[in-house]
């Protein structure tokens, strides 16, 4: 469950997120501390996968273009806002060396949300807007329960729906459509 926490006095701080117990996400979201616990396993194994397709043509290069850094659960520091997407990707013409540090400030190019009962409203809101305001460039929202997959593009200052695609659809999809791979990869069923 999403757990809004408010802070002692006034607005939580990046100390807030790392007084956090271990065990939990910590985001800082307009001012208010977010904590959820680890995710079950369809999200789980929906992230897993999703960073199996995308992760070896995109970042390794394997049977793909390369050129991409894909990173799961990065820290991410927008101004007060500190955001955990499942899984974000850089190109590395915008990020040429991996980072050493313990979050980033460049937005990503491609941020991944897998949606869960617990974090789908904030997935849907709050965090979209954020994503869309610091640059994030592509928005992907997997649904593990429903076996969807909806591929958004900012342009012109607008979340722009590029492709809704369900259950054994072959995802080619913005900004990753030069090596494609079945959805239904990222399902607990598929094997």
């Amino acid at each position: 469950m999403n757990e809004r926490v408010t802070a002692k006095a006034g607005r939580a701080t990046y100390q807030d997120v790392l007084d956090a117990p271990e065990h939990m996400v910590a985001e800082l979201i307009d001012g208010a501390l977010h904590l959820q616990p680890r995710p079950a396993f369809p999200h789980a194994r929906a992230a897993s996968m999703l960073m199996i397709e995308v992760g070896g043509p995109f970042d390794r290069g394997r049977g793909g273009p390369g050129g991409w850094w894909i990173v799961v659960e990065p820290e991410l520091h927008f101004g007060d806002d500190v955001l955990v997407p499942d899984i974000a990707g850089w190109r590395r013409e915008r990020l040429p060396a991996f980072p050493t540090g313990p979050w980033l400030e460049l937005a990503p190019d491609w941020v991944c949300e897998v949606l869960s009962p617990s974090t789908r409203r904030i997935d849907l809101t709050d965090k979209r807007e954020i994503y869309g305001e610091a640059g994030v460039g592509h928005l992907w929202l997997v649904d593990p329960i429903d076996r969807t997959l909806e591929v958004f593009a900012r342009r012109d200052g607008a979340w722009v729906l590029d492709a809704a695609l369900a259950d054994e659809a072959e995802v080619k999809a913005p900004p990753f459509e030069a090596v494609g791979f079945p959805l239904s990869a990222l399902w607990i069923e598929a094997s």
